[in-house]
């Protein structure tokens, strides 16, 4: 074999854990285990049918096929200003201030390279979505992590962060309804954030995929006056529109802003298929009775998850909002990993530890409600087993 080395990041960089973790989950149940998955949120419900026939109708089309413009279709972008309009009452000009999005994990990507040169500070939060540090790391930046913990209701420490040397912090990922504590937003939150960007020139970067689930109130950042001078937001149809696999996203800020991560995309990908963003839009204009009869189904799958928490030991908040209901484990439990693989191993249960969204993770567990009831209430059952051994 040659002498080659892979670039550095490749030695700093973690392979994502739902990554590892389900190919260890797919061999147990080739073996016949049946492992009941509450790890990751991946909704497993369908779009609605109408966003399918739009979908199928198109793609039998010929002229439907070829390359599309990076920053997407105008009937897309349109949808996405009317749900911003309808949902949270924000006003964006979907020529200049939209980009469409092929899942948010790109747009971390994008906005990680269109703003951040090697070296430059990022506030990432701990705990958090584990992808803001993966690509920080991957393009060089510095972290600086601030700490999110029960006692201050999983919201940022704002004195804290007045301490840290905040000249050279370029960039802020925030995420509220929060995964994965399911902590909700407030206006009140959102505005000591915003006021904090544009009190020390940081860019606010606001990721927004779970407003719609199991919150009576959905809210964007963008809603607080000035937020467009500093603040751009992500959202995504993959969990309050069933559609994880569509990869369908976008981000909304200034023009400068957008036009600063177009550059990068435009590099990087030839656009979405315009069948998928045809359907993206039909999705978009669905009204609040999709909305309710979705949230009636998590809602009751959220007793079951919050009776399988009981059934562990953990306590939880019962307000959390989003796909998941987070829980800390019981004092006795040693190490949140080994508790975890117990529950894997023996009630055939995947539940995802808390220590893979960072330190302050270490003593909880975190349970998606994609699963439906039936499969719920089998995990109940293996558990309650299990633990009365």
């Amino acid at each position: 074999m040659p002498d080659i080395s892979p670039a550095q990041r490749i030695n700093e960089t973690k392979e994502y854990y739902f990554s590892r973790k389900l190919r260890e989950v797919a061999a147990l149940n080739a073996k016949g285990m049946d492992i009941i998955s509450l790890g990751i949120g991946g909704p497993d419900l369908p779009p609605h049918p109408d966003v399918i026939h739009t979908l199928c109708e198109n793609a039998s089309r010929s002229d439907t096929h070829g390359y599309q413009l990076t920053k997407g279709i105008p009937a897309l972008r349109r949808a996405y200003a009317d749900f911003y309009l309808n949902r949270f009452g924000v006003v964006l000009d979907p020529e200049s201030e939209i980009l469409p999005l092929i899942g948010s994990k790109e747009g971390i990507t994008h906005i990680s390279l269109a703003f951040l040169n090697p070296g430059d500070g990022v506030l990432v939060p701990n705990p958090g979505y584990p992808t803001y540090s993966s690509v920080s790391q991957i393009v060089g930046a510095e972290i600086f992590y601030y700490d999110l913990s029960e006692e201050n209701g999983w919201q940022p420490d704002f004195d804290a962060l007045e301490k840290l040397p905040l000249d050279k912090i370029k960039l802020m990922w925030v995420n509220y309804p929060h995964m994965p504590t399911g902590t909700p937003a407030t206006r009140q939150l959102h505005e000591r954030i915003i006021d904090f960007g544009l009190r020390h020139n940081i860019v606010i970067v606001h990721d927004n995929p779970y407003s719609l689930i199991l919150n009576p109130d959905p809210r964007s950042i963008l809603s607080v006056p000035r937020a467009m001078e500093i603040a751009i937001e992500m959202n995504s149809l993959s969990k309050g529109h069933n559609m994880p696999g569509w990869r369908m996203a976008m981000c909304a800020s200034n023009p400068t802003f957008i036009d600063w991560i177009l550059k990068i995309k435009s590099n990087v990908d030839s656009g979405q298929y315009r069948p998928m963003m045809l359907a993206a839009a039909e999705a978009l204009k669905l009204g609040q009775d999709w909305t309710d009869n979705l949230n009636c189904r998590y809602a009751r799958r959220r007793k079951i998850a919050e009776e399988i928490m009981s059934a562990l030991g953990c306590s939880f908040d019962p307000s959390q909002q989003g796909l998941f209901l987070w829980g800390r484990i019981p004092d006795a439990v040693e190490d949140v990993e080994t508790f975890t693989d117990d529950i894997l191993y023996n009630a055939r249960v995947f539940i995802t530890p808390g220590f893979i969204f960072g330190s302050n993770g270490k003593r909880y567990i975190r349970i998606s409600l994609c699963a439906n009831e039936d499969r719920l209430h089998e995990a109940l059952e293996r558990i309650r087993t299990f633990r009365n051994k």
